[in-house]
């Protein structure tokens, strides 16, 4: 099903994201029609984990210097405790995840991803669920957390761990389908 045929999609990432979290949204956005580029802090490659152990390095398509978010049709945010954590202390990084809540396009984020969406300030108030180790972070930062395999709030589509991938994929294609949403703000 191309249901994403002429959407652009950005995946932000810093070393140290767990890889399936990327690798199988990637292969699922790119299976719908969607174009997809990942972003990060730095140009080259970045360094996926697989757990506790560093696998494969991955191409940078755009560093964040260059990324602009009017380029995109939604974000997806994979998770791995080292990516998020780094993201989520860098300014521009930030700039940018706030940026399509603002244009109200539609974002994703799975595992330790919401931890950027904290620090970006756009949970307060919004239906949310994440890797338990996060679960009070989020609910600290006034979201309404629960603890289910996917959960679509206003255009925000959360989820727990790879083994609810199907559904997080299922979900973030059809969000990205939809589009830009009115409720999606920062």
């Amino acid at each position: 099903m191309t249901q994403l045929t002429d959407k652009k999609i950005a995946i932000l990432v810093a070393d140290g994201f767990e890889e399936v979290e990327l690798t199988s949204p990637k292969e699922a956005l790119e299976q719908a029609g969607a174009k997809v580029e990942i972003v990060s802090l730095k140009s080259g490659s970045v360094w996926a984990k697989e757990g506790l152990e560093w696998t494969n390095d991955y191409k940078v398509d755009v560093s964040i210097d260059s990324a602009s978010v009017e380029a995109y049709d939604g974000l997806m945010l994979p998770g791995g405790v080292i990516s998020p954590d780094t993201l989520r202390t860098n300014e521009q990084a930030l700039a940018f995840v706030t940026s399509f809540f603002n244009s109200h396009k539609p974002v994703a984020a799975i595992c330790h991803g919401p931890q950027v969406l904290i620090n970006a300030e756009v949970v307060k108030g919004r239906k949310m669920t994440s890797v338990e180790a996060i679960k009070l972070d989020l609910i600290h930062a006034g979201a309404q957390w629960e603890d289910t395999e996917v959960i679509v709030d206003q255009g925000l589509v959360t989820s727990r761990t790879p083994k609810d991938l199907p559904a997080f994929n299922r979900k973030m294609i059809e969000e990205f389908a939809e589009g830009k949403h009115s409720g999606q703000d920062a």
